[in-house]
């Protein structure tokens, strides 16, 4: 029986020991499998058992490249890991971030490192550089060209009459205001040799113009009034031409004029490190007289001798490359850019495109008036031909079809539309960052810019939008060639924008749609006007400005006491007057003991508006009745200060 029992317990025993040992084998097995699982995917199970020491860890280091914006989709499908994953690990630090929400490379870095990734940000291609890339070209089929002369100056300076006397013809009497405001080209030839002018504006509102001028051009002539000497827009001139690494030659004009001083002019030059020949420098200065034409063929030959030593050439077997340096939209003939040639051939029937344009050339037109087939390097032809406007300074390319063409213009397009959302997106974060720390207190003026040339509208934009200022911020937010028509109404109704025409008109429906809408359209020819009225509308916006002024001083001579209303100021005027509602400060002994608002004021027992010099009155003091005396009153009030 005892034998029976002690069996029984061993068996008993036995099947403990066995079934502990299946609970092991069981547990190793499943902790096996979460190593497995941890190995295979990198990612931890839940109530997974933690590593040994000795084990490879599975989260490595891994490196990253990020766009400058991305949606936090976007980065975590870059880091491989859930959406939700970044949107748990963020709600733990009090941040609430959804799957669209877009975040710029700062915040995205940081957040990869959390996930154990380095990030590096990606490297931005720039796409049109890549497509107007070109290859050096043999110098063996290279041949000489005419030099591109840029001519600038400060305003009123007699460019346009210098060029007025090259080219023998009255420009300046088709300009309004005497003041050029449009790139014009023309050919100019000396000596059987050739010389492409670029008539660029000298008014410093052109300075976008005038720099694309500079980047155009091999010479710059710089135009300086003899008895003006070197003015703002000069030094502009000067730092353009030279940033573009040209050519200056000084022209001294108007030494026919009384107070002429040539030597004062060569004087001040040399501040700008423009020192003349005869000063032992390096830079050409012709003195001339536009009026008389005394000088203009030196200034000529010297020019050419310039162009000489550059050594200026060009492959005219190639297809044909250059800038656009004007572009408008004709009634009777379409979209017509003003290009000039720098390298190649161009001919009529070849395919081009110009920024976002394109299309095939139909007509050429050179600077006299006549078509010509074709246009070689230097040379500056009206292109008509063209589905749109291209953008002035845009870089021209012959293309082998229409559809390369097409498709060339449209990467622009592309390109254009990324950086204008990029531009936006910068632009609203800001916005909104100013009007947090201004609380509301900055002011817009909204314009809507229209012109008869593509270099004018670029040159109001940015002359209007530089008048903006610590109160009163100037957005263009549209800027077009053409007449103002109803779209341009409705988005300045939309937007509480003013319209400014230049050299253009309103069509009638959009003339009857802004009497309706009560849009205002300022239209003018000359760009001071227009900036004089913005400015004028700047200051209508801005907020007045008081300013103190004081208006007399009184002596309290005697106190009496009234019930219901304190004590009375018996005074005595001193000097200026004392108004009724004026503000107050009271002075003991030099002082000051209260400031305040002046209560009421009596002659004798009548309220009175005003007591004078050498008059007694009576003043009660709004919130003070502790006067003493010999106290001084101190009448002033606040007075608008006009705005300047």
């Amino acid at each position: 029986m005892g034998d029976a029992r002690g069996k029984d317990s061993r068996n008993n025993n036995a099947n403990a020991n066995r079934k502990k040992k299946q609970n092991y084998d069981k547990k190793d097995k499943k902790q096996e499998n979460f190593v497995n699982l941890e190995k295979k995917t990198g990612h931890r199970k839940r109530n997974a058992i933690p590593q040994a020491p000795g084990e490879k860890k599975t989260d490595e280091i891994r490196n990253i490249i990020l766009p400058e914006v991305m949606t936090i989709r976007e980065l975590a499908d870059i880091m491989k890991v859930q959406p939700s994953d970044i949107g748990k690990k963020r709600f733990v630090q009090w941040v609430m971030m959804t799957v669209n929400l877009e975040i710029y490379y700062d915040m995205a870095e940081e957040i990869a490192l959390e996930f154990n990734c380095i990030a590096e940000p990606e490297e931005k291609v720039d796409v049109i550089a890549e497509l107007l890339k070109e290859e050096e070209e043999d110098e063996s089929v290279m041949v000489t060209r005419p030099p591109v002369v840029c001519v600038m100056c400060h305003v009123d300076h007699g460019k346009t009459s210098i060029l007025d006397a090259i080219r023998n013809t009255r420009v300046i009497d088709r300009e309004a205001g005497g003041i050029t405001q449009a790139i014009g080209a023309s050919v100019v030839t000396i000596n059987g040799q050739k010389i492409t002018f670029l008539d660029t504006p000298g008014h410093e509102a052109f300075t976008a113009m005038r720099m694309r001028g500079a980047n155009s051009t091999d010479i710059a002539i710089l135009v300086v009034a003899a008895d003006d000497g070197v003015m703002p827009q000069t030094v502009e001139a000067i730092n353009h031409a030279k940033a573009a690494g040209v050519e200056i030659i000084v022209a001294i004009n108007k030494i026919d004029k009384e107070g002429a001083n040539v030597e004062r002019v060569k004087q001040e030059l040399t501040e700008y490190e423009l020192v003349a020949e005869d000063w032992g420098g390096s830079t050409i200065c012709v003195p001339v007289s536009a009026h008389t034409g005394q000088g203009i063929t030196e200034l000529l030959e010297m020019v050419l001798l310039s162009a000489e030593v550059l050594e200026l050439k060009a492959n005219p077997k190639r297809d044909a490359r250059g800038l656009v340096i004007e572009a408008e939209m004709d009634k009777g003939r379409g979209a017509v850019a003003t290009v000039l040639v720098q390298k190649g051939t161009l001919k009529v029937g070849q395919c081009i495109a110009a920024g976002s344009s394109y299309g095939k050339v139909r007509a050429m037109i050179d600077d006299t008036g006549k078509r010509v087939k074709e246009a070689g390097p230097s040379v500056p032809v009206e292109v008509l031909g063209l589905n749109s406007v291209p953008n002035a300074g845009e870089v021209f390319v012959v293309c082998d079809s229409e559809k390369d063409a097409r498709s060339f213009a449209e990467t622009f397009m592309a390109q254009d539309k990324e950086k204008l959302v990029a531009e936006t997106k910068a632009r609203m974060s800001l916005d909104d960052l100013f009007s947090q720390i201004q609380a509301g207190s900055l002011k817009e003026l909204n314009l809507i810019v229209k012109a008869d040339v593509q270099g004018s509208v670029e040159a109001v934009k940015q002359s209007l939008v530089k008048l903006s200022n610590d109160e009163v911020v100037v957005k263009v937010i549209h800027g077009a060639v053409g007449a103002i028509n109803e779209s341009d109404v409705s988005l300045a109704a939309a937007s509480g924008a003013i319209i400014i025409g230049f050299n253009v008109k309103p069509d009638p429906v959009a003339k009857s749609s802004a009497e309706q809408e009560k849009v205002d359209i300022h239209l003018y020819d000359i760009i001071y006007k227009a900036i004089e009225d913005v400015e004028t509308a700047m200051k209508d916006m801005l907020d007045p400005v008081y300013e103190e002024q004081v208006i007399g001083h009184a002596e309290i001579r005697q106190i009496f006491k009234a019930s219901g209303v304190g004590n009375i100021a018996g005074s005595y005027v001193l000097d200026g007057v004392m108004e009724r509602g004026c503000k107050v400060r009271i002075m003991r002994e030099g002082t000051q003991v209260f400031e305040g608002q002046l209560a009421s004021l009596k002659r004798f027992k009548d309220d009175v508006k005003e007591v004078r010099t050498g008059f007694e009155c009576g003043l009660v003091i709004e919130g003070f009745n502790d006067i003493a005396e010999l106290d001084i009153v101190e009448a002033y009030k606040m007075v608008e200060v006009p705005r300047t």
